[in-house]
Formats: structure tokens, C-alpha cells, sequence
């Protein structure tokens, strides 16, 4: 099997409820984090990764995504018209990112259903799966990390984060051994969904950023669909671990959970004060606030 990762499959076909009354019309992934919407933070990280084919699997009213990554020709000639080249490079680099495809989920039925039906795009070769909403902001991006793990094991990745105390009570859980040769990796046993802090086997979380090897489609054809007719990918994963070695990697970086509230305000204020034109003077209207 390849080791190259040519392909990322981006779930993106979700309600956004957290997000409401915002995202009635507008995706989630389309919520601007400063000047770029949460997917485009996305499909830039895979192709640092060298990821060259980016497969989006939608929904309903998610048809801005593709206007955004698709040509404007309207508006790329207003600018050119009004000397706006800084503006107008922007707007066509988007464009020129990566080859693009969409697929449609017709039902939100879990995060393992989406991936699913990507399935004919993927063909049989390993893959990256980024979920939009999980941004992570590292000097070598997280994916590019992750594919570095994949090239030394050949098997299926999932991006990992230590968590302290109670807060692994929200996360998927590892119950995993660390691997002898590098401390960033760790072999995969078993995964608990959202255990009781005093029953977690380990602080590994797992986060928005999985390698798989093409075995996965096949165990998630053959899952059981649970509640909500809902097929998990972790329970594929788990399926997974039958057959095919699985392994944590702990990557290098802050991750900002962008899919919450909270997390998506903490995202924009560090992405806003990191940026050159933005930040000295947003730092000082901070400093002006009566906190």
C-alpha cells in the first residue's frame, strides 16, 4: 500500500446547531475566523500536507463552500478594474488550492456515514479526514505531522491531544501503550467515548484529524447503524483494530475547538493578535477593556 496521501475528506454536511441562529443560512464552515472561513484554515493545512485532491462531503445549503473555492469572475474583474491587486490575488489563490470535489450526505447520519460516502473517491488507497471545525495552529501543520507518522508505520493515525483532569470526560478516549522509539506515537488497544474521569484509561483524546487505511469503508459498511440510524466512525476504527494496527500520534501545536462558542471567540482574538496588520493595534484596544 502507498504511503503517499494524495486525498483529505472534509465532513461538512452538519446542521451547525451550536451555532444558530447564524448558521440557518450560512454553513459552520463558512463562519469567518478573522478573514477566512474554518474550512479554508482546513483544506490549506492538507495541502502543506501534500494532499492534492480534496473531497467535501455536504448537505443541503452548503453551497457556499463551493461557490468560495470556485472562480468569481464578477468580482475578480471589479477588482482588477479598481487596482485592487492585493485583494484580487487573494480571492484567485483560493481557487487554485487543490482539486475539489463534493459529495452529498442526503441525512446527518454520524461522523462514520459521512466519511462513507466518500468512499468511491477515496478509492483504495490510505486517506486524510479533517473535521473543519477543529483548528489547530502549529508551525508544521498538524496533518503534515500526521503524515509524517503515517510514513514510518503504514498504518492508520489518529491525531491525539494529552488532556489534564476531568475535561477527558468530553472526548473520545485511547486506551493505548506507548511506542518505544517515539514518544509522539502510541499503539492503539481501544477507544472509550466520553469515559468517567476515574475510568479513563488514559489522557490521550482523540481530535478532528484521522489518517485511515482504505480497510475502513469496509468496516463501516458492515456496522450496525445506532442510535439515530447513526453509523460512528470510532466504532469503525474499533472494527479496525481487528485486523490492522492503529496508532495515537500526540502532534505539536494548539488546537482551538472552533465548533463551540467560546472556543471560536479564544480562536479569533490569538488569530487576530498573531496578524501583522491587526495585531498591535488589537492588542491595545484589549488592554483599553474594563475586564
Amino acid at each position: 500500500m502507498t504511503r503517499t496521501i494524495r486525498k483529505a475528506v472534509f465532513p461538512a454536511a452538519g446542521m451547525g446547531t451550536r451555532f444558530l441562529p447564524a448558521t440557518k443560512a450560512t454553513p459552520k464552515e463558512m463562519l469567518p475566523l478573522v478573514d477566512k472561513p474554518l474550512i479554508q484554515y482546513g483544506v490549506e493545512e492538507a495541502v502543506a500536507a501534500g494532499c492534492t485532491e480534496i473531497i467535501i462531503v455536504t448537505g443541503r445549503g452548503k453551497t457556499t463552500m463551493e461557490d468560495h473555492f470556485d472562480r468569481s469572475p464578477e468580482l475578480e474583474a471589479s477588482l482588477a478594474k479598481r487596482g485592487k491587486q492585493k485583494l484580487l490575488d487573494c480571492v484567485v489563490e483560493v481557487t487554485k488550492l487543490a482539486k475539489i470535489t463534493y459529495v452529498r450526505q442526503p441525512e446527518a447520519l454520524g461522523l462514520g456515514h459521512a466519511v462513507l460516502m466518500a468512499k468511491e473517491l477515496v478509492g483504495n488507497e490510505p486517506f486524510a479526514v479533517i473535521l473543519p471545525d477543529d483548528i489547530v495552529d502549529a508551525e508544521v501543520p498538524c496533518m503534515k505531522q500526521m503524515v509524517g507518522a503515517f510514513q514510518k508505520t503504514g498504518s492508520s493515525i489518529l491525531g491525539s491531544e494529552i488532556v489534564q483532569g476531568d475535561a477527558i470526560q468530553n472526548y473520545g478516549c485511547l486506551a493505548c501503550t506507548p511506542d518505544a522509539d517515539d514518544p509522539r506515537l502510541c499503539t492503539v488497544h481501544d477507544m472509550v467515548e466520553k469515559p468517567k474521569p476515574s475510568e479513563a484509561p488514559s489522557q490521550n483524546a482523540i481530535i478532528g484529524r484521522y489518517i485511515l487505511t482504505p480497510a475502513i469503508f469496509e468496516k463501516l459498511e458492515q456496522l450496525t447503524p445506532g442510535a439515530g440510524g447513526e453509523l460512528q466512525l470510532t466504532d469503525g476504527i474499533k472494527a479496525l483494530l481487528a485486523t490492522e494496527k492503529v496508532y495515537g500520534f500526540t502532534y505539536e501545536g494548539k488546537r482551538h475547538d472552533a465548533g463551540d462558542k467560546l472556543g471560536f471567540l479564544k480562536a479569533t482574538v490569538e488569530f487576530a493578535l498573531k496578524r501583522n496588520e491587526l495585531g498591535p493595534q488589537f492588542r491595545e484596544w484589549l488592554k483599553q477593556l474594563p475586564l
